[in-house]
């Protein structure tokens, strides 16, 4: 198991890869810097959700993990702990996007 300052660093690193991969793609997605917006906040969204892996756990992983592995090994219904926030941190990113590419319309139009 890790020390607790073993568990921070590593959690670090995850966050600052995270974000890095979350804004090479988004760059490298999308031409217009609206729907970049949106490319990152999905991508934040996937890879930076986070989930306990199973009931009773101090630590936390990342909710598209913990999913993918609770829906191979032991279906959907003990990976909805896990799926539920990633719904919602998708929702509310594509929602935001959504306005962005709005307001950023009608700024365009004027």
């Amino acid at each position: 198991m890790l020390t607790e300052s073993g568990y921070l660093v590593a959690m670090t690193v995850y966050l600052m890869a995270g974000l890095f991969t979350c804004l090479v793609g988004a760059r490298w997605l999308a031409k217009d810097p609206s729907w970049r917006f949106g490319w990152f906040l999905t991508g934040a969204a996937l890879l930076l959700t986070p989930a306990f892996p199973s009931p009773g756990m101090d630590t936390m992983a990342p909710a598209s993990v913990v999913a993918g592995f609770q829906l191979a090994t032991a279906g959907v219904e003990p990976a909805m702990h896990a799926l539920r926030p990633l719904a919602v941190a998708l929702a509310t990113a594509w929602l935001l996007t959504l306005l962005v590419v709005v307001v950023l319309w009608q700024r365009r139009r004027r």
